[in-house]
């Protein structure tokens, strides 16, 4: 990747978006793939998913739901390696016949992220890092409402036969799943 004011390498954690953001920011340690609730097999989304399982970092994927076991899972990495460990987020959005799209609710989730790591003590975070952060912290209390109301959910309800009220309110259930063991996709070989 090359060097760039937009890359965001001067910060610890940093944050983007999709494909083009994964390329945008400097290579990482440790890359979160944040993905709330999936519209529909995305051809981006996938693009994503194989950009970062080709690189040489740790891959997991994190949500609302298991916010601070990621941010944990990173800090257990960060002490086995005995130094400080990059860490990009990616929120993965979703697409449509214009192209890729921002989605409101990956963007909450990958703040509940941040937030967890900074309450772990890994707060060197790029700007765009600490808005997203701040925006969660700003709206921690709606959360059920936004992701319900949102874009992608709206086009759950379009295209679904099934309760998409129940599966937005699964997805926007913050550290749900705080126990679950965080997988990594790519070997711990650095």
């Amino acid at each position: 990747m090359n060097s760039s004011p937009m890359d965001q390498s001067t910060y610890q954690v940093r944050f983007d978006w999709g494909s083009a953001g994964f390329r945008r920011l400097a290579s990482a340690d440790i890359v979160v793939l944040v993905d709330v609730l999936e519209v529909q097999a995305d051809a981006d989304a996938a693009a994503l998913r194989a950009l970062a399982e080709e690189s040489s970092a740790l891959v997991c994927e994190g949500s609302l739901r298991n916010a601070s076991a990621v941010a944990e899972a990173i800090l257990q990495e960060q002490v086995r390696r005995d130094r400080r460990t990059s860490v990009s987020l990616i929120a993965v959005g979703d697409s449509d016949d214009a192209g890729p799209r921002f989605a409101l609710e990956d963007s909450l989730a990958a703040g509940a992220i941040i937030e967890a790591l900074i309450a772990r003590g890994i707060d060197h975070t790029s700007p765009e890092a600490m808005v997203a952060a701040e925006a969660f912290r700003g709206l921690r209390g709606a959360l059920r409402h936004l992701i319900s109301a949102s874009g992608s959910a709206r086009a759950l309800r379009a295209t679904s036969k099934n309760s998409v009220a129940v599966e937005t309110m699964i997805a926007a259930a913050r550290d749900h799943d705080a126990e679950q063991h965080v997988r990594w996709s790519i070997h711990r070989a650095r």
